[in-house]
């Protein structure tokens, strides 16, 4: 983890609401599959700081797909006052737009091509439809109307006026295009309920890309099964299976590779399958078990299956609806070039003539992602107070220092061993879909605030020292554990490791009752416990235990582990007075502790600061620290009074 990735973490304490995100339910793979194709959804949307309050209707939207205005709705000019200093609206929407204009206007553009197609065809969506698929769609997660608003407003940040907006409007626009190809067979429906409800096989996989090596590993393995899970930790290169023994997901039919399926479909528990060509890799299974088909009629859920069906069949035909309207229309990026923003000022883009203005895209983008923006103003803001109280200056040489810090710790270095600053650069931003002004901004600048700040603080004792080396270099128990899920489960298992302490019998136990997969997968192998790990009261039973003997029952958080000592380790031939060794351990206890402080200090600058955020409509204060009075609406609120202006 680099520094800025530690400020990322810490910002999130700020974002309490953020800690309990859901997966939102099945909607990536029906409702918002097809309108994500089109990029007219937010995407991956952070979830809102608003505080509880009831659902509210979804928002009147005309046939065309636009909401319709409410009279007299206000702007507010400040978004968030900060220990008396504002966060003005004008600035919140700038920041919004830097960071996510392209997307957000990407977006507008190509909902502004299909209500013109809609348009062009004669085709409506009614508000009476729009609110028939909201009702259809809580009912499909079995919650009434009003909770299902709450919830995507709650855990997702999207407002009844959004969802109804930008995900329903669209999705039943694009169903009325598409209404010729989205007719279910009788066999699709056989398909898919064989698919939800037939026979499973549990298995485990080995995947690697040298045939001669696959059949080695085939040979071996099917005249000794056991091995099996061994081997995929040796040998598979499916890094996510590999590391739980080669469990992977049940195969049902009519979803994946026919050819894997049929493998694992061919065999009995405790068989090796053949091995089984894979694009350019080779995989071969393990049968665990044979799982029966549930008896559920298909009367019952057929309504469900075909509704599903045809969201799959929606999402392949957005695509060439999508494709064909992109064809044939004329659309000018006034946003991206600056000799057209000369002639056209305040326009972002045309799409067939039409404009779109640059107050269209900041309220898009402050009503998408106002809330994530604001939360990350507030914490710089928060930052630029305490540098300056502190009479501290973060100058442009620590922004250059925390970069290359963080290349160095990303293991991004160049032939001589040097931080390849410009190849770490292109690749941070590259993954997070940012420019470099915007990494530094977010990342690399707080991230070295926090450091100025607390650098000071930190300090590596000999005893740090004593403890780095012996956690590194000294003795390790080696051991086999279970871990349980209850105390009374845990206690009947003990019990039996203890009749019988034989490790054969101990790994039968830990392969039959342990909740962790990898524990299970291993008949109980664990890594070696070493000490000063983080986990002292288990480490301090370990090293408690003699060869052969079998632990109490020890309590970590919610779950019970049970040990049996295999032996020792050998401490690793290193001496303390190396001063190699000392240099090594120093600068990673000093990293170590430094991140520990850094997230002490935000944690402390947040606790005694006076944040009113009124685009969430929270407030804090050292008082209150955590007072949420009722959210702040933008129907009703009166301006608050603004401090000094940004």
């Amino acid at each position: 983890m680099t520094g800025m990735d530690a400020y990322d973490d810490l910002r999130a304490a700020r974002r309490s609401y953020w800690k309990n995100r859901l997966v939102w339910f099945g909607i990536a793979c029906a409702v918002l599959a097809a309108a994500v194709l089109i990029r007219l959804t937010q995407g991956d949307v952070p979830a809102a700081a608003a505080s509880p309050q009831a659902a509210r209707p979804a928002a009147t939207v005309a046939e065309d797909g636009k909401e319709l205005p409410r009279p007299g709705r206000p702007q507010h000019d400040v978004m968030a006052l900060v220990n008396g200093k504002d966060i003005s609206r004008r600035d919140l929407v700038a920041a919004c737009v830097e960071r996510y204009g392209e997307d957000v206007l990407e977006s507008l553009v190509n909902k502004r091509l299909i209500t013109s197609h809609c348009a062009n065809r004669g085709i409506a969506v009614t508000n009476e439809e729009i609110n028939a698929e909201i009702d259809r769609m809580a009912k499909r997660f079995q919650l009434g109307r009003e909770q299902w608003l709450e919830l995507l407003e709650k855990e997702r940040g999207v407002s009844p006026q959004e969802y109804a907006r930008d995900i329903v409007w669209p999705t039943l626009a694009l169903r009325k295009l598409a209404d010729k190809d989205l007719q279910v067979s009788k066999q699709e429906i056989d398909q898919a309920y064989e698919q939800e409800y037939g026979a499973m096989v549990r298995a485990r996989l080995i995947v690697v890309s040298d045939e001669a090596k696959a059949r080695d590993l085939q040979a071996r393995l099917a005249a000794n099964p056991d091995d099996f899970a061994r081997a995929a930790i040796e040998n598979s290169e499916d890094v996510n299976s590999a590391s739980v023994g080669g469990i992977i997901q049940p195969i049902r039919r009519h979803v994946g590779d026919q050819a894997v399926e049929a493998a694992a479909f061919a065999l009995q528990p405790g068989q090796v399958s053949a091995v089984v060509p894979v694009g350019r890799q080779f995989a071969i299974l393990k049968c665990d078990e044979r799982v029966p088909p549930r008896q559920v009629p298909l009367a019952t859920v057929q309504e469900t299956l075909v509704d599903r069906i045809k969201e799959d069949k929606l999402r392949e035909a957005a695509s060439g609806i999508f494709a064909q309207v992109q064809k044939t229309a004329t659309i000018q990026n006034v946003y991206n070039a600056p000799e057209l923003r000369q002639t056209m000022p305040g326009v972002v883009a045309t799409v067939n003539g039409d404009r779109i203005t640059m107050q269209e895209l900041g309220n898009e983008c402050l009503l998408r992602h106002g809330s994530e923006v604001l939360e990350g103003e507030i914490s710089r803001l928060l930052l630029e107070q305490e540098l300056a109280a502190a009479k501290i200056s973060v100058t442009q040489a620590d922004v250059d220092a925390e970069i290359v810090h963080g290349a160095e710790l990303a293991g991004c270095l160049d032939q001589q061993g040097n931080a390849d600053v410009a190849r770490w650069l292109e690749t941070v931003t590259a993954e997070q879909a940012i420019t470099k002004d915007q990494y530094i901004r977010d990342s690399v600048w707080p991230s070295a605030a926090l450091k100025k700040l607390t650098a000071a603080e930190v300090e590596v004792t000999e005893e740090d020292v004593v403890k780095g080396f012996e956690a590194n270099f000294g003795e390790r128990v080696e051991c086999r554990a279970i871990v349980l899920a209850n105390m009374r489960r845990a206690q009947e298992v003990w019990d039996k490791a203890r009749r019988n302490p034989a490790p054969e019998y101990f790994g039968d136990l830990a392969a039959e009752y342990s909740v962790e997969p990898t524990s299970k997968a291993l008949r109980g192998e664990v890594p070696p416990i070493g000490k000063h790990g983080g986990q002292e009261q288990l480490e301090k039973v370990a090293f408690q235990l003699q060869e052969g003997q079998i632990s109490g029952i020890v309590q970590l958080g919610d779950k019970f582990v049970i040990l049996r000592c295999e032996g020792r380790t050998q401490p690793q031939d290193m001496s303390l007075n190396d001063p190699k060794i000392r240099e090594i351990l120093h600068r990673d206890i000093f990293e170590k502790k430094l991140r520990m402080a850094m997230g002490r200090k935000f944690e402390e600058i947040n606790e005694r600061a006076r944040v009113d955020n009124y685009l969430a409509g929270t407030s804090q204060s050292p008082e209150k620290p955590k007072a949420s009075p009722q959210p702040v609406r933008e129907d009703t609120a009166v301006r608050p009074t603004a401090g000094t202006a940004r």
